[in-house]
């Protein structure tokens, strides 16, 4: 579902900014600070409510200005959906999809999918469960409609169990109705990630020989609590322990995905480029198994590449992502360097826009038959 118009106001540090995209690759360059990132920004907070870079919504308006938009169309088939954006300094948000508004940014993001490669998503391998969990549920909520009904359930079923640990005095009989709803709803997401990460990983572990040669490269689903045991016996056997703590210590919230090789933490032996290729891969592979489940695609950001990956890794994050039929946003400084991986794909829609001073210019739109 590609995103063929962009229109933002007053974010970050671009001027007033109305653009029409490719549905295949659109570049983006200019020099160090110019906007480019706040671009890829700007789709971030079409599809998610939020932006990529940091949680914190003041610094996302401009100065002297109380609130931006972001604006754009997603194209479905020959429908086009607009959808809208609006966020203040104040805290107050208001989201649009087809001219009707909705509530929660899942709405969002169910319309525009989006994955995003940046310095930060090579954190996936040596940051914390909770970022992995997010990879893993992506793929999920898009995959399993029911999936983020339960999830909520589970938000709401932890708050109250939480608010009841933190007594000082509680009988095991007040937590009963909470611990049997959380047991329902951990096996319904078990079983939902179990079966979206099956199908991940064995598109993961065809795709990844390209980008690394690794041996022994191992991804393991750990679901939060004793494999070999229902969470109820693991629940009971745990309440002192979560009665000292204040909260809830095993379930799917406290899920991971273990990434090895040899047996090792892949963060612990890889190099700093090891890494960037094998985190490229599991976006890929999500990108790819999102497309064949749903018949959709998702589309790209990918900031700063060639600061990233080196020439021939850039050749082969291009094949791949044509290979995926999707849109793609990518940033970089030098716009030749920027070009150069997608040079023997002539026959693929390309545009190319200057960034400058906040000012979001295009430079050329190749004239090319697109792929269908």
């Amino acid at each position: 579902m590609p995103l063929n118009r962009l229109a933002v106001q007053s974010l970050r540090n671009l001027n007033a900014v109305d653009i029409d995209l490719s549905d295949r690759i659109n570049l983006f360059y200019g020099q160090n600070g110019s906007g480019k990132t706040s671009v890829l920004e700007a789709v971030s907070v079409l599809g998610q409510g939020r932006s990529f870079r940091s949680h914190k919504l003041k610094t996302l308006v401009g100065n002297d200005k109380d609130h931006f938009t972001v604006f754009g169309h997603v194209v479905d088939a020959s429908r086009q959906t607009p959808i809208g954006v609006m966020r203040s300094k104040k805290g107050d948000s208001l989201f649009k999809v087809d001219g009707k508004l909705v509530s929660a940014a899942s709405s969002l993001a169910e319309c525009l999918p989006l994955q995003v490669i940046n310095a930060q998503t090579f954190q996936l391998l040596d940051g914390s469960p909770k970022q992995r969990r997010q990879f893993i549920d992506w793929l999920v909520f898009h995959v399993e409609h029911d999936f983020f009904i339960a999830w909520k359930g589970l938000q709401r079923c932890l708050k109250h169990r939480n608010s009841l640990l933190r007594r000082d005095r509680i009988a095991a009989a007040e937590l009963a109705p909470w611990d049997r709803e959380l047991c329902l709803l951990a096996e319904k997401i078990d079983t939902f990630r179990s079966q979206s990460l099956q199908l991940f990983i064995e598109a993961f572990e065809a795709l990844v020989v390209e980008f690394v040669q690794l041996d022994d490269l191992k991804l393991q689903y750990l679901r939060g609590w004793d494999k070999d045991r229902p969470l109820a016996d693991v629940l009971a056997e745990g309440l002192d322990r979560d009665c000292r703590q204040g909260y809830t210590s095993v379930g799917p919230h406290r899920a991971d995905l273990r990434i090895t090789v040899g047996g090792q933490l892949a963060a612990d032996i890889l190099s700093r480029g090891q890494m960037k290729l094998l985190v490229c891969a599991l976006r890929i592979a999500q990108g790819y198994v999102f497309s064949q489940q749903t018949q959709r695609r998702c589309l790209y950001l990918i900031d700063d590449l060639p600061a990233e990956l080196d020439s021939d890794y850039q050749a082969i994050m291009a094949r791949w992502l044509v290979a995926l039929n999707c849109q793609v946003l990518i940033t970089g400084v030098d716009r030749l360097v920027l070009e150069a991986p997608w040079g023997e794909y002539p026959e693929i829609s390309k545009s190319v826009f200057h960034v400058e001073h906040g000012n979001v210019v295009a430079a050329d739109k190749a004239s090319t038959t697109k792929t269908q």
